[in-house]
């Protein structure tokens, strides 16, 4: 699997720019970051770089599949570059904290729905909500 991300860009017909090439890996170093958080590594692995410029890669990537875009309820969007499998969230509600979780089931049994209302299923989001060992040793001290 290639991993480089001047070749990920050029084999998805993706320009390659310093900002994107950036963008790919400070997501891949730092899951489940921010747009904010993105920024900010991107400055600084690449110097001056606009918000727009990374909001525009960030977009690109996601619609072409090379990372992945959640939205937990009440949160603001988090990217990642675990893409291509069923996986799904846990979410601390006190901190943020966010880990991936392997679908309970199985290979994307999710998109196997009891009533799919005629749709084709493609994609199947679950965001489990709790408190993270952290946060649970401090409310307990």
């Amino acid at each position: 699997m290639n991993t480089d991300p001047a070749n990920l860009l050029r084999e998805n017909g993706i320009q390659v720019t310093a900002q994107r090439v950036a963008v790919m890996k400070a997501v891949s170093s730092k899951p489940h970051s921010t747009a904010d958080q993105v920024i900010a590594e991107v400055r600084l692995a690449i110097g001056t770089v606009s918000r727009q410029a990374v909001y525009d890669a960030l977009s690109t990537l996601s619609d072409k599949g090379l990372i992945r875009r959640i939205q937990p309820a009440g949160s603001s969007a988090l990217y990642e570059d675990r893409v291509g499998d069923n996986h799904h969230h846990v979410i601390c509600r006190n901190c943020g904290k966010t880990a991936d979780v392997d679908c309970a089931t199985g290979h994307k049994p999710c998109l196997t729905a009891s009533n799919d209302a005629g749709f084709t299923i493609d994609e199947a989001e679950v965001i489990y909500w709790g408190t993270c060992p952290e946060c649970k040793s401090a409310s307990e001290a």
